[in-house]
């Protein structure tokens, strides 16, 4: 028997693991930034990204670089918004695994 897996779910794992990638180094810039006391990237900009797919990469750059841990707005969306990924995505990974 061999596996195949459809192009559909290739494309959404890809989708997703590139949109975790970047919120990962945006919010890591922003750190960055911070630690500088240059312009910071807005807040509106990683819950943006946060909320099209990449809340797993901006909740481990929270953990990792300690950032933005200390912000209710972060400390509690940030983890809605990766459960509202999970269901979302596990249901189109559903509906193309049909």
């Amino acid at each position: 028997m061999t596996l195949t897996i459809p192009v559909s779910v290739i494309v959404l794992t890809s989708w997703l693991l590139v949109l975790n990638v970047i919120a990962y180094a945006v919010m890591a810039s922003d750190k960055r930034r911070a630690k500088r006391s240059k312009r910071r990237v807005p807040e509106r900009t990683l819950f943006t990204w946060a909320a099209v797919g990449g809340a797993l990469g901006i909740w481990i750059a929270m953990r990792s670089k300690r950032h933005k841990t200390q912000h209710n707005s972060f400390r509690f969306g940030v983890p809605a918004l990766l459960l509202l990924n999970i269901a979302v995505y596990g249901a189109l990974f559903y509906v193309f695994l049909r």
